[in-house]
């Protein structure tokens, strides 16, 4: 008995996630308008459609070996935890949706143009850390990068410390609206 409490307690041990830093709680008017409709579809459109889902399978018969409920069970117990996430996330999010007084610097929001050592230029968009998207350029206020280029002008290089070694770049162009591609 005792040796299959502990057992229990190591495995519960094991499942121990250490608590995430909450990112900052800055987003841009388009971020929150995504999180927004995200959680909209969930409540809305993509629960029902899993507990009907869910209610067919529980009808089956025998719920321990049945596959589509374990796996609806799963697939509810996601969404639940994403709506529950974005719902408390919605409540503390600070829209910043006004350009600083000096458009030279770089702040929450700007875009920026930059060129590295070797000539190669790059662009980013500096948004909240629940709107990056590498695809886009967006990348998170909190990352290396964006603290390195914060309150930076034109002209400024910028030294950004990452695992493989620094990297130097030099801010060629940063603007509140989007940059005209090269």
């Amino acid at each position: 008995m005792l040796r299959r409490r502990a057992d229990v307690v190591l495995n519960t041990m094991s499942r121990y996630r250490t608590p995430q830093q909450p990112g900052s709680k800055y987003v841009t008017p388009e971020g929150k308008q995504r999180l927004m409709e995200e959680f909209t579809f969930l409540w809305k459109t993509k629960r029902p459609e899993v507990t009907a889902a869910l209610a067919a399978a529980a009808a089956e018969g025998d719920r321990s070996e049945n596959a589509e409920y374990i796996y609806r069970k799963k697939q509810l117990r996601e969404i639940d935890s994403r709506i529950h996430f974005l719902k408390t996330r919605l409540e503390d999010l600070v829209v910043v949706d006004s350009v600083p007084s000096d458009k030279s610097k770089v702040f929450f929001g700007a875009w920026v143009r930059l060129e590295d050592e070797s000539g190669t230029v790059m662009e980013y968009r500096i948004v909240g850390p629940d709107e990056f998207d590498p695809d886009q350029g967006y990348i998170s206020m909190d990352s290396p990068m964006a603290r390195a280029l914060m309150k930076k002008v034109e002209g400024d290089e910028v030294v950004v410390k990452r695992p493989i070694g620094d990297a130097v770049y030099t801010i060629t162009a940063v603007s509140y609206s989007p940059l005209n591609r090269k």
